[in-house]
């Protein structure tokens, strides 16, 4: 008997010890199996110290009166603005390229809380993109970039052609009927200026939508055109529209990365051209009042004034990531040359539309690198803060959107002031811990997955503090995939209020050239 009972209270007693000591709660299943399902969902989990709280605290936000004054400071906020509905001498259109909701909310911790905003999260006015094209549920950089600067849905991997062109088509592109304006064109139709920024190549996916007509974002130069289409095709690489075309041959300002792509490569050791040709040269040539400039001393330097075209070519491909630039690198910040952009645009009496671009947010995530993606997203935010310090919301439409999502994720129940590039609170069930940011999919799958074992590897012996940290990724494959959820869209100035609302991306377009009587369609002043 004395045995029986012994074997029955040593279980009891190790069960009693294993709960004292844990910092994990109990399960409270007792009731129901429902009960215990829904606790498993929004579960208590343990709380370390932290600087002797479990959590950081901002002053007064414990307290009922904390979250009912912001709540009142918002209506009445709400309640004094006035509809603005001048006509938009400018209009600026900001593009956080692969920016979805996770990536604005992960990197408002990097401004010291979850708590804090973006610049452009302070606009008054904000709306849902969708961001589908004409043949896929999730699409690219190319084909977005005609829905919100042409407002026409494309293929994927096509610029400035509508739907009927099918990507790396040779012939179909050919028939101009297919090809769709910009905004940019509309603008120069108008009299104003137009310009683009970028940290990406000035011929990539995004900024090509400013002035391009291409069947695939590839072309970027005539050998590419080449290779697939044959020497004779008839097709002008991205790079030759820059130079040469309708709207890239009239641009007033244009900054970013790809001088690789404007010159021969029997001319210059990192050139890619084969026709013989140096754009670069050529833009030169055309006035001594155009000015190209190649390092941020130069740009700083540059007298707008005395100045009919500038462009800036500051890196053979793309510019560097903020995090990996040296102060050898020379290299000018998003902010810096969307002041000089600003600048310069200003002395147009017209207005001008100016397209400027945070582009190495979307390439940090393809490669699972989340600290350099949420770094540039704050680039991209002061970058903003500088536009609306230097023009006024009397006469300049600001747009702030993304060309599509990412598959990251922000997860875990982590507590406040926990480092967001660290572990969540509690292991996997095999025991691990797992990271509060991680990626559907990506190339980082087999920093983290140990092939011989069959079992993950512990995530905090990988994540180490590196600025090119790779974080978790669930499925292997070369480049994590874009995210096919709606983006936001901000708006602040001339007309702003009708950005609010759930949308076609291809709608943008429309709305800007409404409030700045650009193009076509319906306008204020019609």
């Amino acid at each position: 008997m004395f045995c029986r009972l012994n074997a029955l209270l040593i279980p009891i007693a190790i069960a009693i010890v294993l709960l004292a000591h844990s910092s994990w709660s109990a399960p409270e299943c007792g009731r129901s199996a429902e009960q215990c399902k829904e606790h498993r969902m929004h579960p208590d989990m343990p709380e370390p110290e932290l600087k002797g709280r479990a959590f950081r605290v901002v002053e007064g936000d414990e307290t009922n009166a904390y979250w009912r004054q912001q709540g009142v400071q918002f209506v009445q906020q709400k309640l004094a603005s006035e509809l603005n509905k001048r006509r938009a001498k400018n209009v600026i259109l900001f593009l956080g390229d692969g920016m979805g909701v996770t990536t604005t909310s992960a990197a408002r911790n990097l401004l010291g809380g979850e708590e804090k905003s973006l610049s452009f999260e302070q606009f008054p006015y904000t709306g849902l993109s969708k961001t589908y094209s004409v043949d896929k549920i999730v699409p690219d950089s190319a084909c977005t970039a005609t829905a919100y600067l042409c407002g026409v849905k494309g293929q994927e991997g096509t610029i400035g052609v509508n739907g009927q062109v099918p990507r790396t088509d040779c012939k179909v592109m050919l028939d101009e009927s297919t090809h769709v304006d910009s905004i940019a064109k509309w603008a120069m139709e108008a009299g104003k200026w137009a310009g683009l920024v970028t940290t990406t190549r000035v011929t990539h996916a995004s900024p090509s939508g400013v002035y391009a007509h291409i069947a695939e974002r590839d072309w970027e130069n005539d050998a590419e055109v080449a290779s697939d289409c044959g020497v004779n095709s008839g097709i002008q690489d991205i790079a030759f529209q820059l130079a040469r075309g309708e709207v890239g041959s009239k641009l007033r300002v244009i900054m970013g990365g790809g001088r690789k792509h404007f010159v021969d490569s029997s001319l210059a050791s990192w050139g890619k051209r084969s026709d013989g040709l140096n754009l670069l040269d050529e833009f030169k040539a055309a006035s001594e009042r155009n000015v190209y400039v190649t390092t941020a001393e130069e740009l700083a330097a540059v007298d707008v004034a005395k100045t009919d075209r500038l462009l800036g070519l500051f890196n053979d491909d793309h510019l560097q990531y903020l995090m990996e630039t040296t102060p050898e690198s020379s290299q000018p910040t998003l902010e810096q040359m969307t002041r000089k952009a600003i600048e310069y645009m200003s002395q147009s009496e017209q207005g001008y539309f100016l397209f400027i671009e945070g582009g190495r947010i979307d390439q940090a995530h393809h490669i699972n690198q989340a600290r350099m993606a949420l770094n540039e997203t704050i680039e991209f935010s002061k970058a903003i803060a500088a536009a609306q310090e230097l023009t006024s919301e009397d006469d300049t439409l600001l747009v702030v959107t993304a060309d599509h999502s990412h598959v990251f994720t922000y997860a875990g129940y982590s507590y406040r002031g926990s480092d967001i590039f660290g572990k969540a609170p509690v292991n996997g069930h095999d025991g691990l811990p797992y990271m509060v940011l991680s990626y559907a999919n990506g190339p980082s799958y087999e920093n983290f997955y140990d092939e011989q074992t069959k079992e993950r590897k512990d995530p905090t012996t990988v994540v180490t503090g590196a600025h090119d940290d790779e974080f978790p990724s669930g499925v292997p494959i070369d480049m994590d995939s874009h995210g096919g959820d709606d983006v936001p869209v901000y708006a602040l100035g001339p007309w702003a209020h009708l950005f609010t609302g759930v949308y076609e991306q291809s709608t943008i377009p429309s709305l800007m050239a409404y409030a700045s009587c650009l193009g076509h369609g319906q306008t204020m002043c019609k």
